[in-house]
């Protein structure tokens, strides 16, 4: 499908392209990438006074984040060839907000130099911001625990709250494999949960003890979590 729009795009005249491009974009979204579902329900949560999270959002919802003050939008999904993207890459700067594109994995372990990134990225942003994947569950979830973590300054117990299936997000299929990051993290600290330094003790368990290739090995999805997740939710 995917190359079907590209060779349809490469072969149109320009004019053709300035007239029907948003046209084909908005289709795009709501059917191909399932915004109809979005346009009823954004799971938008708040996480802060300076924070939230969502699913992918349209353009008429960039709008109403740019009127409550959202100064910027970081893309979970990163750069992609769809009019989710092309929209909210035009809308963004329509209505003054900063995009961010900065790709995770849902059923991937993040790499360390992904995890030394989002610390610093997370600094650098400017606040009001709202982080959106596509269904605001998975990749948005990885981020979020990380923002409390590192700007709001809870400890990881808390934080991997985030991770929750209120928010869609289902710790027994693929995904879950965040889950199990972030509690092998956690028993590596015997229990202490009182250690004014955490932050700097999870970012030294990273670079000397985290071993991906040993957390995955451990950890086993659910057959029917991966049915839903995968081919009903359609997740990416």
């Amino acid at each position: 499908m995917q190359s079907l729009r590209r060779g349809i795009a490469d072969r149109s005249p320009q004019w053709a392209k300035r007239a029907f491009g948003p046209v084909v974009d908005y289709i795009d979204m709501l059917l191909v990438d399932h915004g109809i579902f979005r346009v009823i329900y954004a799971n938008k949560h708040r996480i802060s006074d300076d924070a939230w999270r969502a699913s992918q959002p349209t353009p008429y919802q960039i709008r109403a984040y740019a009127r409550q003050g959202i100064r910027t939008i970081l893309n979970l999904r990163g750069v992609r060839d769809c009019g989710s993207f092309r929209l909210e890459d035009v809308a963004c700067d329509r209505y003054g907000i900063k995009l961010v594109n900065f790709p995770v994995k849902s059923r991937a372990l993040p790499p360390r130099e992904v995890l030394h990134q989002a610390r610093a990225l997370l600094d650098e942003i400017e606040y009001p911001m709202l982080m959106h994947c596509k269904s605001g569950a998975d990749r948005v979830g990885l981020m979020s625990v990380l923002y409390v973590f590192l700007r709001e300054r809870e400890a990881m117990e808390k934080a991997v709250d985030q991770l929750h299936w209120r928010y869609g997000h289902f710790r027994q299929a693929d995904t879950g494999v965040l889950d199990y990051f972030f509690e092998t993290y956690m028993k590596s600290r015997n229990g202490r949960t009182d250690d004014t330094a955490e932050i700097s003790a999870f970012f030294n368990w990273v670079d000397e003890n985290y071993d991906p290739d040993d957390i995955k090995r451990a950890f086993k999805a659910q057959t029917w979590a991966n049915t839903l997740v995968n081919t009903i939710l359609r997740r990416e």
